[in-house]
């Protein structure tokens, strides 16, 4: 792999690693470490979709978390245009949060039951935008809503009124609130029904075409991620083990996990 080439990639990670102390006794001292992410390097295409595929434990949640900065990164670097996120402050770091988002997992539990779809979805706004107007933000909200294949009249109601579909639906939206670049999608699919997997990763999809996004693609799933990925990284204990395109991959897996990861997609 080369050292970096940042004319056709988005992001670079090189060598990362997020190792998390563990303490016991009396004093809470560390007594080990648990090395979740332990040494990984790959790119992300601008307009691209790279999947990230393990089991559960594997690290690449903690790898799409470390990039958005949501947990500390141990060592190594994280390129997006160039700069590397990991020797930026908090506050620098500030001005690349529109420019990464995240698509969390359970549409359950990341959406504030006591907060409006609206509030939900303009909530980035009133952090990046702090000039915009009541009527700016309804018309932004609005307008997500339809991109997202909700009707626009949902805005006042709250997240246990919809569907587990819906509300993914809802979290995209609000993903997309700032207009990022980037987004990790952390396993967006893997709490919904399997027809409406489909809907939601065609959504995706189109919603890539639209606005020219780029994907890390997040899931254990290895038949969701054949359908929106052009490249696939399969990680395990903390490392990739495997890197191919997404026809190559599937076609000739060549590390023994992989097979063992095809070998469980079920058969219809």
């Amino acid at each position: 792999m080369p050292e970096h080439n940042f004319d056709n990639q988005l992001l670079s990670v090189r060598d990362l690693k997020v190792h998390f102390p563990v303490t016991g006794g009396l004093l809470q001292r560390q007594v080990d470490v648990v090395k979740a992410v332990d040494g990984i390097s790959f790119d992300v295409p601008r307009g691209k979709t790279v999947g990230l595929v393990g089991e559960s434990g594997s690290g690449k949640t903690t790898t799409g978390r470390a990039i958005a900065r949501l947990v500390p990164i141990t060592e190594g670097s994280v390129h997006y245009c160039g700069q590397d996120l990991a020797t930026l402050s908090r506050r620098e770091f500030f001005n690349y949060r529109k420019r990464i988002q995240v698509i969390f997992q359970d549409p359950f539990s990341s959406l504030n039951p006591r907060m409006t779809i609206f509030s939900i979805i303009a909530e980035p706004l009133e952090i990046h935008f702090k000039d915009w107007s009541r009527a700016e933000k309804e018309a932004r909200v609005a307008d997500l809503l339809e991109k997202v294949g909700l009707p626009t009249d949902y805005m006042q109601r709250y997240p246990h009124q919809f569907s587990g579909g819906q509300r993914q639906r809802i979290g995209i939206a609000r993903a997309l609130a700032v207009e990022p670049e980037f987004i990790v999608c952390d396993e967006p699919v893997s709490a919904l029904d399997v027809s409406v997997q489909a809907q939601i990763v065609n959504l995706l999809q189109d919603l890539q075409a639209e606005l020219g996004l780029t994907y890390l693609f997040i899931a254990h799933d290895l038949a969701v991620v054949e359908h929106i990925s052009d490249e696939v990284l399969v990680m395990t204990e903390g490392r990739i083990v495997e890197q191919a395109s997404a026809e190559m991959l599937y076609a000739n897996p060549q590390h023994p996990y992989t097979i063992k990861l095809l070998e469980a997609v079920p058969k219809i």
